[in-house]
C-alpha cells in the first residue's frame, strides 16, 4: 500500500504548481503542506480508486493537504470508526479539509448527529466549525431524516452565533441556511430563530441572521419550497 501512496504523492506533486498553491492561500487555505492541486483534479484522480479504507488511512497519515482531501474521496464510509473521525478531526488545519471531510465522510457515519452537537461545544476553531458543517451537510444529504432532528440544531446555532472567528461564524450561517432550505416547515423555523439571533447585541450574530434571512425569505426561495411541498 505504501508504494501506491508514494505513487499518488508523486502524481500530486507533478500536478501541483506554485501559482495555484498561492491562490489557495489567498482563499484562506493552509498551504504549508500543499502542492497546489485543485479539488476538481483530485475528484478525477479518486475515480481511479475504488472505495479503499486502508488507502484513505495511509493518504491521511502523509499530512499532505491534497492527499488528505483525496482520502476523503476514496474512503469507505461503511467501516469508518468513531476513533478514526476523532483522530482526523484533530488534524484539521484548513477549512476545505474540514468541509470536505465532514460532507464526504463524517456525515455518512452513524455518529454524525451526535458529533454535530458535541463538536459545537468545543473551543477549537476547526472542531467547532466541523460541528456546524455537519449540520449543513446532513441537512442536504440525509433526505429521510425527520424535521425534529434539525429543529434541535437551531438553539445550538443561536447559542454559538456570537463566535466572532471567521471560520466558525461562516459555518454557523451555512448551517442555518441549509436547514432553512430543506422544506417549508424548517424554513419557518430557521427564519424565526434568525430573527431571534438578529436581536442579540453582537455584530457577528447580526451578520449571521441578516445574511440567512436575506436568502431564506427571498421570493424565489419561498416559491421553490412551496413547489417542493406541493409535490410531496
Amino acid at each position: 500500500m505504501q508504494s501506491k501512496v508514494q505513487s499518488i504523492l508523486s502524481e500530486l506533486k507533478k500536478l501541483g504548481n506554485e501559482k495555484d498553491r498561492q491562490g489557495m492561500g489567498r482563499f484562506g487555505i493552509n498551504i504549508q503542506n500543499a502542492y497546489g492541486v485543485s479539488v476538481y483534479v483530485l475528484r478525477e484522480i479518486a475515480k481511479k480508486y475504488k472505495k479503499n479504507h486502508q488507502l484513505a488511512l495511509d493518504l491521511w497519515k502523509t499530512g499532505i493537504h491534497e492527499a488528505q482531501l483525496l482520502a476523503c474521496f476514496v474512503e469507505d464510509t461503511t467501516v469508518v470508526t468513531e476513533k478514526q473521525i476523532e483522530s482526523w478531526l484533530k488534524d484539521f488545519d484548513s477549512w476545505d479539509v474540514c468541509d470536505l471531510c465532514c460532507s464526504n465522510v463524517f456525515d455518512k457515519t452513524a455518529f454524525a448527529y451526535a458529533k454535530a452537537v458535541a463538536w459545537t461545544k468545543r473551543k477549537e476553531e476547526f472542531v467547532k466549525r466541523a460541528g456546524f458543517v455537519l449540520m449543513a451537510a446532513l441537512s442536504v444529504h440525509d433526505k429521510k431524516a425527520d424535521d425534529s432532528v434539525f429543529i434541535t440544531f437551531l438553539p445550538i446555532i443561536k447559542r454559538e452565533s456570537t463566535d466572532e472567528r471567521n471560520f466558525v461564524r461562516k459555518a454557523v450561517n451555512w448551517a442555518i441556511r441549509q436547514i432553512g432550505k430543506r422544506n417549508l416547515n424548517l424554513n419557518k423555523k430557521a427564519i424565526a430563530i434568525s430573527k431571534e439571533i438578529q436581536k442579540i447585541d453582537s455584530k457577528t450574530a447580526k451578520w449571521i441572521a441578516n445574511d440567512a434571512l436575506r436568502e431564506l425569505t427571498a421570493e424565489k426561495m419561498q416559491q421553490r419550497l412551496k413547489e417542493k411541498s406541493s409535490k410531496q
